[in-house]
């Protein structure tokens, strides 16, 4: 196995050169999870783009509605093995076992989510969310009825099609940055 202590292939800038808030929002994720996680070392490489980028993850990822944060963290897993992001799988799989208090879960989804254990409802937000990450042009009315009858409301609709939509950004951002994943990643929530 190589190692390469590079986490991108990109600059880092130094913390200390940060601004301000870029400096305090790195702080309270190092002082909430015990590390920087390397995607706010590589996108602090672009202030203006790190700020949009939280703004809207967090828009998506934090704020209440119907879909809990479980589900929001399995949306990302399944559309990121999709996308074959390895960054993206791992750090939010270790999320999704820390917030659905299962660790088995994000390896499942990774890895074929239709034959992990969870629900129909959530095998059908996820049939959902990975036909917007791979062929968006062919979502159609089926699709939404679909997610209906298992007790989606338009606002769960859009919420799944963005969370599905931004990661897809994200996923090409770590994929060509080469972002590597911190190793705390993988023990979280086992």
């Amino acid at each position: 196995m190589t190692t390469d202590a590079r986490i991108t292939r990109f600059a880092i800038p130094r913390l200390e050169d940060l601004p301000a808030d870029m400096q305090e929002r790195i702080n309270e994720v190092a002082e909430k999870s015990g590390f920087i996680p390397n995607v706010f070392l590589a996108l602090a490489h672009r202030p203006d783009e790190f700020r949009a980028f939280f703004a809207y993850h967090d828009a998506l990822m934090e704020k209440p509605g119907n879909l809990t944060k479980a589900e929001r963290e399995m949306i990302v897993v399944a559309t990121s093995s999709v996308n074959q992001c390895q960054y993206c799988v791992i750090a939010h799989g270790a999320i999704l076992r820390v917030r659905a208090k299962d660790p088995l879960i994000a390896d499942q989804i990774a890895v074929n989510y239709r034959k992990a254990d969870i629900s129909d409802r959530h095998k059908a937000m996820l049939d959902f969310a990975v036909k917007v990450t791979s062929s968006s042009y062919e979502v159609d009315e089926n699709d939404i009825d679909a997610l209906k009858q298992h007790g989606f409301d338009e606002e769960d609709v859009w919420d799944v099609m963005a969370i599905a939509a931004f990661f897809g950004m994200s996923n090409r951002l770590a994929n060509v940055a080469q972002m590597r994943v911190n190793p705390e990643f993988y023990s979280l929530g086992r």
